[in-house]
């Protein structure tokens, strides 16, 4: 029997990450899969086929609309969709490759099939030909990540009524995409194929999209989002889904309580996600779930059982990649007896739709509710030279601080390249910068990240450039 000091089940950002940290430390190191590629949802089905699909999409509509004013003439375009599914397919299999190359250079031993717990040392893993094969552990992470979840009533054919799986992977654009969820995941694939000519509806049961986001962010996205063509029926309660070989159609209830019927080609069930522990064998091995269907850990993502940890998807916290890549890290850590560090409120969260939405810390509203004093510097983004160069006019940086020590307590902020920039906030949090910190930092001319700057010197009312 093969004995390890770390088996890692699940090969998502949180799995493979935890697994190479492990190595790095001299752990002995396994990585079970059930699917025939690694990478997990996010490399899959999520982060990263999304984005080449944004991406693209992306180009196109710039190539449409923008093109012409910078003075490049293109004729008649067209979108060969089957070519960008393709290239989409090539940049998930190129980065999934990676993530093998990854386990062979740290001397991971990979295993392939589903791996349950026989006991709290102990897994078996079924293999497609039914075969088992069992290993010996002295830790085990699981990070079996999350699958979509839908409404009671909704019965999911995968066909006309879809989840984001099956939206990655549509043989031709749709005529009319309606879309369950205004949230992150649907509002990026709406992006998609709103820019490729659909017709796309959001019907969200909230009084906004992205709910948990600071409120400037809610408006401002849906905003620019309206003027890009996509539709959006907030406060609105679905309760009928019903499709056939053609169309579907939603019935829902608006805040009046008036009855409103739509009808498209699919529709897209976007309300969120849930944690996958399917087959686990959790019950075998002794493991806490919480009543919420997640598996219950300490502060170091030990669950109740000493040697068996869990991370990512399957724990409370925000459902995203680098979250789950950074508890990876900070368990292969504490499995080896360091003291690792992490501050749930420095993970930023971002939407990568154009304009990009990235914000990191607290909102207003929490603010509002912890009753914390705090001041408010906002600057908007069509003041920058930069953005006034690429056309990219529309959002905002707003900062919040706290109004006794002028600490950065919130960043939130939508527009070009917002998605890159936050990385820069998050560090100046992590060493609890103040606003006048970064008001009294260089940053390069012409850039978008000016906009933070000039941001933090508003929060004292002496922004130079608005």
């Amino acid at each position: 029997m093969n004995t390890y000091d770390v088996t890692v089940i699940g090969s998502g950002p949180g799995g493979y990450v935890a697994a190479i940290r492990c190595a790095q430390l001299g752990l002995k190191t396994a990585i079970i899969e059930k699917y025939n590629t690694l990478g997990g949802t996010c490399l899959n089905v999520g982060c990263i086929p999304s984005k080449a699909l944004l991406d693209s999409s992306h180009h196109y509509h710039d190539a449409l609309h923008n093109f012409e004013k910078h003075g490049i003439k293109t004729g008649k375009l067209s979108v060969d969709f089957n070519q960008m599914i393709t290239r989409k397919n090539e940049v998930v299999a190129q980065t999934c490759d990676g993530i093998t190359f990854l386990m062979n250079k740290n001397k991971i031993d990979v295993f392939t099939g589903v791996g349950s717990f026989k006991d709290t040392t102990h897994i078996t893993i079924t293999k497609s030909d039914k075969s088992i094969e069992t290993i010996q552990s002295k830790h085990t992470i699981i990070a079996t990540g999350s699958k979509p979840s839908t409404l009671p009533f909704i019965k999911l054919d995968k066909k006309r009524v879809i989840t984001s799986t099956e939206a990655l992977n549509l043989k031709k654009i749709p005529k009319h995409l309606i879309i369950i969820g205004g949230g992150v995941i649907g509002l990026e694939l709406g992006s998609v194929y709103k820019r490729l000519g659909a017709e796309v509806s959001v019907i969200e049961f909230m009084p906004e999209i992205v709910a948990t986001m600071d409120t400037m962010l809610s408006k401002e996205l849906k905003k620019s989002l309206r003027k890009q063509g996509i539709k959006f029926f907030v406060s609105h309660k679905v309760n009928n889904v019903k499709s056939n070989t053609k169309e579907v159609t939603v019935a829902a209830a608006n805040k009046k309580g008036e009855n409103i019927v739509f009808k498209g080609d699919y529709c897209l069930v976007s309300v969120g996600r849930k944690p996958y522990t399917n087959g686990l064998g959790l019950e075998n091995a002794g493991v806490k779930m919480t009543e919420r269907g997640q598996i219950e850990t300490n502060a170091q993502l030990q669950t109740n059982i000493a040697n068996i940890y869990a991370i990512g998807d399957v724990v409370k916290g925000a459902m995203l990649a680098h979250k789950a890549s950074e508890e990876g890290e900070f368990v292969a850590e504490v499995i080896s007896g360091q003291k690792p560090h992490m501050d749930y409120n420095l993970i930023p969260g971002v939407v990568y739709t154009w304009p990009e939405v990235a914000t990191v810390g607290k909102t207003e509203a929490e603010l509002r509710k912890a009753k914390t004093a705090y001041k408010v510097g906002s600057f908007p983004m069509r003041a920058l030279g930069r953005a006034r160069a690429s056309m990219d006019l529309e959002g905002q940086v707003k900062v919040l601080a706290d109004a006794k020590t002028d600490e950065i307590l919130g960043v939130h902020m939508i527009g070009a390249r917002a998605a890159d920039m936050i990385a820069a906030c998050v560090t100046a949090m992590e060493f609890r910068a103040s606003s006048e910190d970064i008001a009294r930092t260089s940053h390069a001319h012409p850039s978008f990240t000016e906009a933070i700057k000039e941001a933090c010197m508003a929060v004292e009312g002496r922004a130079i450039h608005s």
